[in-house]
């Protein structure tokens, strides 16, 4: 695929967590930029005998919200067959994609944005009586999903699967550089957002705010607008071609 740009050797910030960020640094690199690792996320491993528990019973729907629920559910449930089954469903290409390497390649899988309102407006989920879902998620996770399939008269559980936590990291080293290294800041939540804020402090939040964003949701975008940034685009969708084309127009 060709670069949709030359981003002319300026910084991109990558906030992901550090086991996810590679293909959008690649990609960012092969369009002529910087990809600046800074996660403002870990992942934890979050493992019951409760949660085993629920990932080897029968459901209609199974949902993983994220890369990390299906790795992290893979841990408990090697086999990642998930043969009780009846559908399977991802929130984005990303999700899906590390499940069709699993050997479950997912029945739902949204075709425009990725996040669980897109899933929601699918016809398969639109009559959800009788139903029994498990979401796959992490340690207080959004609602949305479970609420609305509830209300459509579905019966709902949670395994949650990891927790994310902020990472201890020194940013002096980062602020430092910033003003001649950072030209865009990326995250693709509101969580990576907020812990990105608090791990600069009141030191490089001037700097920050005033550094264009990119996001893949428009809560996200609210998010950032609250906080006080000055330039914010939302990414066409929640996959890493898209982000690097915002990156791109932003540039």
């Amino acid at each position: 695929m060709a670069a949709p740009c030359d981003l002319g050797g300026r910084g991109v910030l990558v906030t992901r967590p550090a086991a996810q960020a590679e293909p959008l640094c690649q990609l960012l690199t092969a369009a002529g930029g910087r990809a600046i690792r800074f996660p403002t996320i870990a992942i934890a491993p979050v493992a019951t005998p409760q949660t085993a528990a629920l990932l080897a019973e029968m459901w209609d729907v199974l949902y993983f919200v994220s890369p990390n629920a299906v790795e992290q559910a893979l841990a408990q449930v090697p086999d990642g067959r998930w043969a009780q089954v009846k559908w399977v469903a991802a929130v984005g290409r990303g999700t899906a994609r590390v499940l069709t390497a699993a050997g479950r390649a997912p029945d739902l899988v949204p075709n425009d944005r990725y996040e669980s309102e897109a899933l929601l407006a699918m016809p398969e989920l639109a009559d959800m009586r009788g139903q029994r879902v498990l979401v796959v998620r992490g340690e207080g996770g959004r609602a949305l999903f479970a609420d609305t399939l509830t209300a459509r008269g579905a019966t709902v559980h949670f395994a949650e699967v990891y927790r994310r936590v902020q990472p201890d990291v020194d940013p002096a080293p980062l602020l430092a550089r910033w003003a001649d290294e950072v030209a865009v800041v990326m995250a693709t939540s509101d969580e990576v957002l907020l812990n990105l804020a608090a791990m600069v402090g009141a030191t490089g939040r001037e700097q920050l705010l005033q550094t264009p964003l990119v996001v893949i949701a428009e809560r996200t975008a609210l998010t950032a607008q609250k906080l006080g940034f000055k330039v914010v685009k939302v990414a066409a969708r929640a996959e890493d071609a898209a982000i690097v084309q915002a990156v791109c127009e932003l540039l």
